[in-house]
C-alpha cells in the first residue's frame, strides 16, 4: 500500500478496494476449483494390495439381468423337469407374492416346498452339469458389462470377489466360476449321498441372512469389513450393504435408490430407457423366483406354439 501514497485519499481508497476485491476473487476461484476437484475425483478404489478387503456382489439384476432362477427354470422346463400342472401351481404362488406384496409365512413355506420338489430325488451332480449348460444357453449374454468391470477391478487389485445370492449355491458357484470370481454364497438345499431331499439347510439366503453370511465369511477370511465393498440392486440387501465401508447401489430399486441418496452411497445404473426399473424378473424372498421362472417358461412356450 506504500506505493499508493502519491494518490489522493479517495483514489487510494478505491484502489485498495480493487486490490482486495481481486485477491478475494482469486482466492474464491482457487477454493472453488479445489472443492470441485475433491468432489469429482474419487480416491483410488479398490486399493491395490489390500488383502484385508474383498467385494461382495448380489446376483439378480446386479451382476446379471433378471433372476438366475428364472433362467434356470427355463432350462429345466426345456429339459422336461416339470409338468404343466406343476408349472400352473408355481405361477399361482408367484402371483400371490406379486399381488399381496407381503411375505405371508404360510404361502412362503408352500412356495419353498414347491420349489424344492422340483429337484427332490435328483442328483446334485446332475443339476450342476445342467447348470453349466443353462449358463451358456441363457445367462452368459445377460451379464451386465459394467458390474463385471467392477468385479474385475477388485480381482485386478488382488482382492477376493464373492457372489452372495438367494439362488441355489450350485447355480451361484457355476456363475462365479464362469466369471472368474473367487466363489459364491447361496441357498443350500439338503442332500444325502449326493441326492436332493427336498429340504433346505436353514432358510433361503435372503435379506438379513446375506449380511450374516458375509459377516461369517469375513471373520473366517480375516477381512476388515470397513475396507470391503458390497454391491446390490435391492433394498432387501440394505443389511449387507450397511456392513461394509464401501456400499454401492447397482441398478437400484426405488427404495434402495432413496436410501442410498440419503446416506450418500455410490450409485451405478447400467440400464437404459424408461423401462430400466422393469428389467428382469424380480424374485420374492429367493423362492418366488422359481415360480416366476416357471410361469415365464409357460408364457414363452405358449407364444412359440
Amino acid at each position: 500500500m506504500a506505493a499508493l501514497g502519491w494518490l489522493t485519499p479517495r483514489r487510494r481508497s478505491a484502489t485498495a478496494r480493487s486490490v482486495l476485491a481481486g485477491e478475494a476473487s482469486a482466492e474464491a476461484a482457487r477454493k472453488t476449483s479445489q472443492e470441485a476437484a475433491a468432489t469429482t475425483e474419487e480416491p483410488q478404489f479398490p486399493v491395490h494390495g489390500d488383502v484385508r478387503a474383498a467385494a461382495f456382489f448380489d446376483l439378480d439384476n446386479t451382476v446379471m439381468q433378471g433372476a438366475a432362477l428364472f433362467h434356470f427354470g427355463r432350462g429345466l422346463y426345456k429339459r422336461k423337469f416339470f409338468e404343466t400342472r406343476e408349472l400352473a401351481r408355481f405361477a399361482w404362488q408367484q402371483a400371490w407374492f406379486r399381488l399381496a406384496g407381503i411375505e405371508d409365512p404360510e404361502h412362503m413355506q408352500e412356495a419353498r416346498d414347491s420349489a424344492l420338489s422340483i429337484v427332490k430325488g435328483h442328483r446334485v451332480a446332475e443339476l450342476q452339469s445342467i447348470g453349466e449348460e443353462i449358463y451358456d444357453e441363457y445367462m452368459a449374454e445377460r451379464i451386465w458389462p459394467g458390474t463385471r468391470a467392477l468385479a474385475q477391478a477388485h480381482l485386478d487389485a488382488g482382492q477376493k470377489v464373492w457372489l452372495v445370492t438367494a439362488a441355489p449355491v450350485e447355480i451361484a458357484q457355476v456363475i462365479a466360476r464362469r466369471l472368474g470370481l473367487t466363489g459364491a454364497l447361496g441357498t443350500v438345499a439338503e442332500s444325502v449321498d449326493g441326492v436332493y431331499t427336498g429340504k433346505l439347510v436353514g432358510e433361503p439366503l435372503h435379506g438379513p441372512a446375506k449380511a450374516e453370511a458375509v459377516r461369517a465369511l469375513a471373520a473366517a477370511e480375516g477381512l476388515d469389513l470397513g475396507r470391503c465393498a458390497a454391491y446390490s440392486d435391492s433394498h432387501n440387501d440394505i443389511p449387507m450393504l450397511s456392513l461394509v465401508g464401501h456400499p454401492y447401489a447397482i441398478n437400484p430399486d426405488s427404495k434402495l435408490r432413496k436410501h442410498a441418496r440419503e446416506l450418500d452411497w455410490r450409485l451405478r445404473d447400467y440400464r437404459t430407457g424408461r423401462k430400466a426399473a422393469k428389467v428382469g424378473i424380480p424374485a420374492a424372498a429367493g423362492v418366488g423366483a422359481v415360480a416366476g421362472g416357471t410361469a415365464a417358461a409357460i408364457a414363452l412356450h405358449r407364444r412359440r406354439r
